[in-house]
């Protein structure tokens, strides 16, 4: 009995002098280590904490779609003061991991940071040859471990509106840099999501749309805006050259901007609608007003023509907008009045900002009319869109408060914001009548009528202006801005291409575009006809 007291008794003993031993090891030989070891993962795990909050898009359904969301992705690291054998790691390292010696080197003189990251978004082959290193060439101190990157699921999707995250000089942690990760930074950063109105669908598609008018017409540019004019909502909003968020450091910084918002243009004749309708709505003006049309018009030293040289002799108002009439333009705002003129073109929101809820919006330019030097010719001009400059926003929006009745409306992305009205423009018969013309302008063109739709629209071909040399170069902005159905607008599409150098007219690039999207949307709402014959009914 007393033997096996004794035999337990040294057994314990034993067991806690190992113990003891493991813990000294522990504790002070390997302490420094340990504590080196905890320090690296907690300044790493305060380095791969992104917790910012998602970017939604929708569909007709009101689903939610991730288009900007968080994705884990492999990262390799070391923690310098960890490594026991430099030599090795020189020697193995950079080739493994396909990094410059330099880096390395540069990572453990840091004594600074428990770790330093060497690879980003690292591949399989890199993850396996780090565990190799660590089991069979037994070198410490270099891990794998995952890390949140932001993620755009649909690659150059709305990319100029969504933006993207990246570092600065002044930011080592990510921040938004364009778009509307730089407008909501602060909300997005502490783990809000943002829900925006663009429908995936009718984006995807007029992106395509966009490409496609880019390739057949050569042309440098171009922007395609869907506004619902009942409410402002932006339904789709996309522009080119884009880029992938993704990989945002591959493209040049122009592709960032926004030129729904950013860029300002010379609309050209699509502005004639709006001269008109100052004339009708202070009552100078109507649809049936006669104006003998010469050819040409001379004021100030300057002669403005019509399109190829064309004369109509006697026409009425809707004849001016329906075969794009220069001279008829400069007589409305003649018969308007300059004061008058310029007064309308600011209520309808150009020369200043729509306050859309998009980052870095610029609001347009009518310095031209309120110089001091002013003269007639500048106000001919403008009647026809020249010589005065609008952002592509400015003015889809201003053809949605036509559509809506005569609304101002403020545009706006984010699915939390409500409708708001601005001011009232025009009368409600006053829309109705612009409406009309603008309805016999596409019959009569019929290159964007829809069978069993009343389509309402305007073209814009304008030269571009030289502003080195002044005056005009001999290349062209083309236009279309146009809503269906007439009878009850539901959406409102601006189609914009610049320098085609193909098609030297609107109607041949950007209305036949025009008529794909709005087709595509009465399908994809199912918008039922306003347009049947008797027999259809």
């Amino acid at each position: 009995m007393k033997m096996r007291f004794y035999t337990l008794a040294f057994f314990f003993v034993v067991l806690y002098a190992m113990l003891g031993v493991k813990l000294y090891d522990l504790q002070i030989e390997k302490g420094d280590y340990f504590a080196e070891r905890v320090n690296a993962m907690k300044e790493l795990n305060t380095a791969l904490e992104l917790r910012r909050g998602q970017i939604f898009i929708t569909d007709r359904t009101g689903g939610n779609i991730p288009l900007a969301i968080n994705k884990d992705e492999p990262i390799i690291f070391i923690a310098p003061k960890e490594i026991t054998d430099t030599q090795k790691l020189f020697a193995t390292l950079p080739e493994g991991l396909g990094i410059d010696k330099a880096l390395l080197q540069k990572a453990l003189r840091d004594e600074k940071s428990s770790f330093r990251l060497l690879v980003e978004k690292a591949t399989d082959d890199q993850i396996d040859f780090v565990r190799k290193l660590s089991r069979e060439d037994g070198v410490r101190g270099v891990y794998t471990e995952e890390k949140q990157y932001r993620y755009y699921a649909f690659q150059s999707l709305a990319s100029q509106l969504s933006g993207f995250v990246g570092f600065t000089e002044d930011n080592d942690q990510p921040v938004g840099l364009y778009g509307i990760e730089k407008m909501h930074d602060d909300r997005l950063a502490g783990g809000d999501s943002v829900y925006l109105t663009i429908d995936r669908t009718i984006q995807t598609h007029i992106e395509q749309v966009l490409k496609d008018l880019m390739t057949d017409y050569e042309a440098v540019g171009g922007t395609i805006i869907v506004e619902d004019p009942n409410t402002g909502k932006i339904i789709a909003m996309a522009s080119a050259p884009d880029f992938d968020p993704n990989e945002y450091e591959k493209y040049p910084l122009k592709n960032f901007l926004n030129p729904a918002v950013q860029l300002v243009y010379e609309p050209g004749s699509v502005m004639k609608p709006i001269t008109m309708a100052a004339g009708i709505e202070l009552g100078v003006l109507t649809p049936d007003t006669i104006f003998f049309d010469k050819g040409s018009v001379t004021m100030n030293g300057r002669t403005i023509r019509n399109a190829n040289d064309k004369i109509y002799g006697k026409i009425t108002m809707t004849q001016v907008i329906e075969n794009s009439v220069n001279t008829g333009a400069v007589f409305a705002e003649q018969t308007i009045g300059h004061e008058n003129f310029t007064a309308y073109l600011k209520k309808f929101g150009f020369g200043e900002k729509t306050n859309a809820d998009i980052p870095d919006e610029i609001g347009g330019s009518l310095r031209n009319l309120e110089k001091r030097d002013v003269r007639d010719i500048d106000f001919a001009t403008a009647s026809f869109g020249q010589g005065t400059s609008v952002t592509p926003l400015q003015l889809v929006n201003a053809f949605s408060t036509i559509a809506n009745g005569g609304l101002l409306m403020k545009p706006f992305v984010n699915r939390e914001e409500d409708p708001y009205v601005v001011r009232r423009v025009i009368h409600k018969d006053t829309a109705k009548a612009i409406t009309a013309m603008l309805e016999s302008t596409v019959e009569k063109a019929k290159i964007a009528a829809i069978p069993q739709y009343r389509v309402a629209g305007k073209t814009g071909t304008a030269y571009i202006p030289d502003f080195q040399r002044g005056g005009y170069t001999e290349e062209m902005m083309h236009t279309f801005v146009g809503f269906a159905p007439a009878s009850d607008p539901q959406f409102v599409v601006l189609v914009k291409l610049e320098k085609p150098q193909v098609g030297e007219l609107a109607g041949m690039t950007v209305v036949p575009a025009f008529r794909d999207i709005a087709q595509y949307i009465l399908n994809y709402y199912h918008i039922p006809p306003d347009k049947l014959s008797p027999e259809e009914k």
